[in-house]
C-alpha cells in the first residue's frame, strides 16, 4: 500500500467511525494517535494533518491531535496508551500490533481504529465485517483480502502460471504451506505457488 493511499485510508476510517458523533460533544475534539516509531523518523504525521485539514478537520481549530511515540520500543505501548486515556481523548488510533493491544487494554470505552496487518489473525477483532467490542480499522493483510489480491494480479498477468509468495515470519520457518484461501484461489486460476519466508532470502 503506498504511503497516500494508506494515510488516507486512516483518515477515512478516523473520521467515519464513533469519531463524528463523539466529536459534537466536545467543543475541540481530541484524537489521540500511538505510533511505534520515533517522531524524528516518522513521516506519517505531517501528511495526515494536511490530508484531515482537507477534508475539515483542521489541528486546534476543530480537533486535536495528540501524538505519542513508542521510539521503535513495544515495551513502552501500554504506557503511552494508558496516557492517552488519561488525556481524555475522544478517539485513540494505533499502528501495529501492540500498540493497538496496549490501547485495547487501556480503554474499552474510547473508540479505537488499529491499523494493523491483519485485526482478525491477531485476535484484535472478531471479523472485519463485525469487529465487536470499541475497535475497528484497516487489515493490510488480512487473509480475507487473498483472494482480491490474487485476482488483481492475474488481471494484469494474466498468463502467469507459477507466482511466488514472499511471507515474513517471526517463529523462524514455520510458514510451511499458504494460507487456506490463497492456496484455493491458485488452484482455481491454474497456477503454482511458490512460498518463500523473507528470512532466508535475506540471508
Amino acid at each position: 500500500m503506498r504511503r497516500r493511499d494508506f494515510i488516507k485510508a486512516t483518515a477515512a476510517v478516523t473520521t467515519a467511525w464513533p469519531f463524528a458523533a463523539r466529536a459534537q460533544q466536545s467543543a475541540m475534539p481530541v484524537v489521540g494517535i500511538l505510533r511505534p516509531v520515533s517522531k524524528e523518523s516518522d513521516q506519517f504525521q505531517e501528511p495526515f494533518r494536511r490530508y484531515m485539514r482537507a477534508i475539515g478537520w483542521e489541528d486546534g481549530r476543530n480537533v486535536r491531535f495528540l501524538f505519542v511515540w513508542a521510539e521503535g520500543q513495544n515495551e513502552r505501548a501500554p504506557a503511552l496508551a494508558g496516557e492517552l486515556v488519561s488525556q481524555n481523548v475522544d478517539l485513540i488510533v494505533a499502528f501495529g500490533d501492540p500498540g493497538s493491544r496496549a490501547a485495547q487494554r487501556a480503554s474499552a470505552a474510547i473508540p479505537i481504529v488499529a491499523m494493523t496487518d491483519d485485526m482478525v489473525g491477531s485476535g484484535l477483532a472478531a471479523s472485519l465485517a463485525r469487529p465487536g467490542g470499541n475497535t475497528t480499522g484497516v487489515s493490510i493483510l488480512a487473509s480475507e483480502l487473498d483472494v482480491k489480491r490474487l485476482e488483481v494480479l492475474h488481471e494484469f498477468v494474466p498468463q502467469a502460471r507459477r507466482i511466488a509468495v514472499l511471507a515474513r515470519t517471526r517463529r523462524g520457518p514455520s510458514w510451511r504451506a499458504p494460507r487456506p484461501t490463497l492456496a484455493w484461489s491458485f488452484r482455481c486460476l491454474k497456477s503454482k505457488i511458490r512460498p518463500r519466508l523473507a528470512g532466508r532470502l535475506m540471508r
